[in-house]
């Protein structure tokens, strides 16, 4: 017997019991979920909500946490958001959402890589939110540090940051190539939002079950810009995302 094979058998199980629940709800897990549209909709009625003053900050109480521990997250989430880990962009705040409201992703950078990729696309195909939000911000740290070690500067970072914060070179060298006024820092808006629109185009060509589902007409992908100083959500082109879905995956 191989001893691997304990080892191994026991990693299945544990993936077992803790995807088990969503994977239960089966393909009825879309029964009951707004539309793609309905839940977008949701969203900027939430994020109104909170730039404008007037939060609800809805399903927060006792009995939401008590309902939590007994029900699966795929029965009452209706969006997944990747966005920065920037303490600045408290992400359920941002859209007046409540607890199994929202499936978060957080990454310094929102940067689309493996995990991020596989998160998302357990949000959509297991716990069946109907939208997917690719968020950047303003001010972000990540693609200002990134915009200066491609401008030439020597910045002392640790080991694994580097790496990390690698896929946000292109956004920037694309955004420097597009915008040759911009000089120094003045690109970094620019780059900012290069880097939703390559993120949102890593994900089609890295996950064919979101290009599936969003054919299907399950999810709708969108991206979108936070305003750090306003609290207020600027929601990008979906044309362009119809655009470079077309492209990568025909």
């Amino acid at each position: 017997m191989n001893h691997r094979t304990p080892l191994f058998a026991g990693l299945i199980m544990l993936i077992f019991i803790a995807w088990a629940p969503a994977l239960a709800l089966g393909a009825d897990g879309w029964a009951g979920k707004p539309s793609p549209q309905q839940a977008l909709t949701k969203l900027k009625q939430g994020n109104e909500r909170f730039y404008t003053g007037n939060p609800v900050n809805p399903r927060q109480d006792a009995q939401r946490l008590a309902q939590a521990a007994k029900e699966n997250q795929g029965g009452h989430a209706y969006a997944t958001i990747i966005s920065c880990s920037d303490s600045r962009v408290p992400v359920e705040m941002i859209f007046d959402a409540g607890i199994m409201d929202l499936f978060v992703v957080r990454v310094a950078g929102n940067v689309m890589k493996t995990d991020e990729i596989g998160s998302i696309e357990y949000g959509t195909a297991h716990v069946y939110t109907p939208i997917l939000v690719v968020m950047g911000h303003i001010q972000c740290g990540a693609v200002i540090a990134v915009t200066k070690m491609v401008q030439g500067a020597h910045l002392d970072l640790e080991r694994n940051i580097p790496p990390l914060v690698a896929p946000i070179i292109p956004a920037v060298k694309k955004a420097m190539h597009d915008h040759p006024r911009a000089k120094g820092l003045a690109v970094v808006p620019y780059a900012t939002e290069e880097n939703v629109w390559m993120g949102i185009e890593t994900l089609f060509r890295e996950s064919p079950s979101t290009v599936k589902l969003v054919k299907q007409g399950k999810v709708k992908v969108v991206g979108a810009m936070y305003d750090l100083s306003d609290g207020k959500v600027t929601w990008l082109s979906e044309a362009k995302v119809a655009a470079i879905l077309a492209r990568v995956a025909p």
